[in-house]
């Protein structure tokens, strides 16, 4: 059977596409890798990127040089997840009082692991989490654990 090799995108749609851009570039330090009126796509790690889409920019498909891109839009608060290493959410706890970003929820699993949850200028829940879903701990890509 052919094998996925992992989730190479994640999409949320938004209202203010500037503010939300902002929002994760400032707290995550992500890279913008395309820009356009529509969308922007964000590095989150080696074949990872967080697409931000303005919201109802994409509910028809897109007509490409190269192609047709089939229609998404998304409604309501979203969920994303970001894993993060499990000494790190000390620091991340910090991170996002920097940044003004109150913590609506924080939690440590039955299986392992923390998570901290918050919501983006949209109000999608967003979780920053060390560990999968079966209590085995994350590493950050870059550690060397990795």
């Amino acid at each position: 059977m052919p094998r996925i090799s992992g989730i190479l995108e994640t999409a949320l749609y938004v209202n203010d596409l500037h503010q939300s851009v902002e929002f994760y570039k400032r707290l995550f330090e992500l890279t913008t890798l395309h820009s356009s009126e529509r969308l922007v796509v964000l590095r989150v790690a080696p074949g990872q990127v967080l697409l931000i889409m303005k919201q109802g920019t994409s509910a028809e498909p897109s007509l490409m040089s190269f192609g047709v891109i089939p229609a998404s839009n998304g409604a309501g608060q979203q969920h994303v997840a970001f894993g993060i290493g499990p000494d790190q959410i000390d620091e991340w706890r910090d991170r996002l009082q920097q940044h003004a970003v109150e913590v609506e929820s924080a939690l440590e699993w039955p299986e392992g692991g923390h998570s901290l949850y918050f919501r983006d200028p949209d109000g999608h829940c967003i979780e920053l989490k060390t560990s999968d879903w079966d209590g085995e701990p994350l590493h950050p890509v870059g550690s060397s654990a990795s």
